[in-house]
């Protein structure tokens, strides 16, 4: 099964926590971009997708995500089929809005039809976990083993 990496970054902690997850789980063909350089039309209902998605100011989407998900909004394109899980990346001390630019990306993915499964993981900057550390042990719950390519 194809497993294709989606990250979106402010300061670089998305992409190292997308070529851990690579590395984790390179049992399978695993492909790795940077959302800027990823079209919405180019997901494929046959791969299996994760979003590493930071948080950015106030509870936005990263800089580098935000063409990804305007061109979706404008789009529309039916994901029906389309599984994908969430690792999200904030900081606790920005309260309410922890962690919501992952929670974006889930939400509009969903809105098109796609269906997020796994845990959704949440990486909190204020904690001693490291979010590559977090990354490995995510990895290993994710159910890829249920969905094989017919």
């Amino acid at each position: 099964m194809r497993v294709v990496i989606l990250f979106g970054s402010e300061l670089g902690t998305s992409e190292s926590v997308a070529d851990c997850l690579a590395d984790e789980l390179a049992s399978h063909e695993v492909s790795v971009y940077d959302m800027t350089d990823f079209d919405p039309g180019d997901l494929d209902a046959a791969d299996f997708h994760i979003v590493v998605c930071s948080t950015y100011g106030d509870g936005d989407l990263p800089t580098g995500a935000e063409p990804f998900f305007d061109t979706l909004d404008t789009t529309r394109p039916d994901l029906t089929g389309l599984r994908f899980a969430v690792f999200g990346l904030g900081d606790s001390v920005y309260g309410d809005t922890f962690n919501r630019g992952g929670e974006i990306a889930a939400e509009k993915l969903t809105e098109c039809g796609a269906v997020q499964v796994g845990e959704h993981a949440r990486h909190d900057a204020s904690s001693e976990i490291k979010p590559k550390d977090l990354a490995r042990r995510w990895a290993a719950t994710l159910p890829l083993h249920s969905y094989a390519v017919v």
